[in-house]
């Protein structure tokens, strides 16, 4: 039977109040809560998950090449510079602070078991930047168009927010970090996904939306540390296609194999601290670089993307093919129908925010070292 809350608040104040009493006596020196030890919440974590936003090694291994190439030329349409390349707690013994979510947690019993670290950012500035989008999808009636128009729509909220990049992997423990005021480009579309999955369905719940990320960044939808995460983004479009979260539709717009092996990771093992310090977790890496080798990796050609536009919808994920080696893509973003109903790229720039693209193949052609696209649909569960 379930307990009453105030029930559970008044056993945490008593063992709280009875932790403190033993320290008082004893000197006892660990930590009051030992569960919080490994979850202190930092604000302000930003993520950078996709391999198209980090350092890429040039010849001699220096690790100083941004891969988003698309952020050294300017396209001058739309005058968008387009990227070519009080805590809940007394500090008692040190203890870290913990969010709001985690203080449910123990009052509810429902702790990680696996001690598997999960930083949902449940800061009350981010609850309300999630509560304004969905209060502006329910104003809008957006739960009963198509998918995809929710995915531009729910895109639209974030134009201006700025780009930010690389401090995901600043913590030696993989977390899972959400933000809602900056964006690397990956981090962009899986926002834009998890919110717009929920609108559809008039889940409105944070809580669930920070599920959806979690279902979204790593493989088999668990997070279970750094291998876990879907750092390929062909990795991330097979993952998300299996469980039938989107539809990889590359191959049906007239895409071709991209000839490659992708091992960039592996091959740059000096470049991820986690794999220098870890074994282990480097050899987990190496296994998924041979499996993403039993599956095809297909591109639609740059010549080639302005002929399917009358196939692509507003909401589908596309990402620039490469032809860096190793690797597969660069960069990704939201197919965006204009008002005047030409296809542009909405995305989280490297030059700088969250921007449109007015003409997707205009941008492609711009962008250093890319091929192509590839293009991933999201799917319609209500259908």
């Amino acid at each position: 039977m379930k307990q009453h809350p105030l029930k559970n608040m008044r056993i945490f104040l008593g063992l709280a109040v009875f932790g403190l009493a033993i320290d008082s006596v004893n000197n006892f020196s660990m930590p009051l809560f030992s569960v919080f030890s490994s979850q202190s919440v930092t604000a302000g974590v930003l993520v950078d998950r996709s391999l198209s936003d980090r350092q890429i090694g040039k010849h001699n291994g220096n690790i100083q090449t941004n891969l988003n190439r698309d952020s050294r030329k300017l396209e001058s349409t739309n005058n968008e510079t387009v990227p070519t390349f009080p805590s809940l707690f007394w500090n008692f013994n040190n203890l870290p602070p913990i969010s709001y979510s985690q203080l449910l947690e123990v009052l509810t019993g429902r702790s990680d078991q696996n001690n598997i670290a999960r930083e949902t950012a449940a800061l009350p500035e981010d609850i309300a930047r999630f509560e304004r989008v969905v209060q502006y999808a329910k104003q809008q009636n957006l739960p009963d168009r198509p998918l995809g128009e929710i995915l531009q729509a729910i895109a639209d909220n974030f134009l201006g927010k700025p780009y930010a990049e690389g401090l995901l992997d600043k913590s030696g423990t993989e977390k899972l970090v959400i933000t809602l005021d900056r964006f690397d480009c990956v981090l962009f579309v899986e926002t834009v996904l998890a919110i717009a999955r929920g609108v559809a369905v008039k889940d409105y719940d944070y809580q669930n939306f920070v599920d959806r990320i979690e279902s979204q960044r790593y493989l088999n939808g668990k997070i279970n540390g750094y291998c876990s995460r879907l750092h390929y983004f062909s990795a991330w479009i097979n993952d998300n296609h299996k469980r039938q979260t989107v539809d990889n539709i590359t191959a049906k717009l007239g895409g071709v194999p991209m000839d490659k092996k992708l091992n960039f990771m592996s091959q740059h093992r000096s470049s991820y601290p986690q794999m220098i310090q870890d074994e282990t977790t480097y050899q987990c890496i190496v296994g998924v670089e041979t499996d993403l080798a039993k599956s095809t990796v297909n591109y639609l050609p740059t010549n080639q993307i302005k002929s399917v536009y009358s196939q692509l919808k507003p909401g589908d994920i596309v990402a620039v093919a490469t032809d860096v080696k190793g690797l597969d893509v660069t960069h990704t973003g939201l197919v965006y129908r204009n008002a005047d109903g030409n296809i542009g790229l909405i995305h989280a720039s490297p030059a700088g925010q969250v921007t449109v693209a007015y003409d997707l193949h205009r941008y492609i052609s711009r962008v250093e070292s890319a091929i192509g696209i590839v293009v991933a649909r999201p799917i319609d569960r209500r259908l």
